[in-house]
C-alpha cells in the first residue's frame, strides 16, 4: 500500500486539496482529527495528557483543544512534550488504518497532517505532497476560520518550518494562490502517483 503525506502551512488549503482527494475515491486519514478522537478514546494517551497538563486539558470529558493551544503555544518545551506524547500514537493509528479495511484496495492513501517535517513523521511515508500559499492569504484564512487575530495567527505560523524550507523536501507542490486550478494540480499529481 503507497502511503502519502500531504502536508502545508496553516491556512495553506490542505483540507480542501484533502477533499479533492476523496473525491477521487482516495481514502485521507485526517491527523489532527484523529488525534482529536484518540486524545479523547485512548485511556493510556488521556491520561498522559492529563499528567503533563493538568485535569482542565479535559472539560466534560472532552479533550479542550482551545485551553492546550493557548498553554502550548506559548510555551515550545510543552508543546514538544505534548507532541512527544500524542504522535507515536496517531503515526500508529495512521499505519494501522492504513493497512486495513477498505484501503487496501485503493491505489494509495493519504496521511494529512500539517507538521509531517517539524515532527519528522515522514519515515513511512512513499512521496510528500506539498500545499503552499502565500502567507498573506495563509493569514486572512485562518482569522477569517477560526475568528483570531493576526499576531495568534503569525505565532502559530512561527512554529512551522517555512514554504522554503520544504519545498525541497517534497516530491509534489501544489500552489493555492489563487491564480492556479488547484483541482486540475490534484488530478495531475494522482495520475502520477498511480502510474508511479
Amino acid at each position: 500500500m503507497k502511503l502519502i503525506g500531504l502536508t502545508g502551512g496553516i491556512g495553506s488549503g490542505k483540507s480542501t486539496v484533502a477533499d479533492i482527494f476523496k473525491t477521487l475515491g482516495i481514502p485521507v486519514y485526517e491527523s489532527d482529527s484523529m488525534a482529536k478522537d484518540l486524545m479523547n478514546s485512548n485511556a493510556e494517551l488521556r491520561k498522559n495528557i492529563i499528567q503533563l497538563l493538568g485535569p482542565q486539558a479535559y472539560v466534560n470529558d472532552e479533550i479542550n483543544r482551545k485551553w492546550i493551544a493557548d498553554k502550548v503555544f506559548n510555551d515550545k518545551n510543552l508543546l514538544q512534550q505534548l507532541n512527544s506524547i500524542v504522535h507515536p500514537a496517531v503515526k500508529a493509528d495512521a499505519l494501522h488504518w492504513a493497512n486495513s479495511g477498505d484501503r487496501l484496495t485503493a491505489p494509495y492513501v493519504i496521511k494529512e497532517s500539517a507538521i509531517l517535517f517539524e515532527e519528522n513523521l515522514t519515515a513511512d511515508l512513499d512521496a510528500i505532497i506539498l500545499v503552499v500559499a502565500p502567507s498573506e492569504i495563509r493569514i486572512e484564512r485562518v482569522m477569517a476560520r477560526d475568528r483570531i487575530t493576526r499576531n495568534l495567527v503569525e505565532e502559530r505560523m512561527q512554529h512551522q518550518w517555512t514554504d522554503e524550507m520544504k519545498i525541497p523536501l517534497s516530491d509534489y507542490v501544489i500552489h493555492n494562490d489563487g491564480q492556479r486550478a488547484v483541482i486540475e494540480q490534484v488530478m495531475d499529481i494522482d495520475q502520477m502517483i498511480r502510474l508511479s
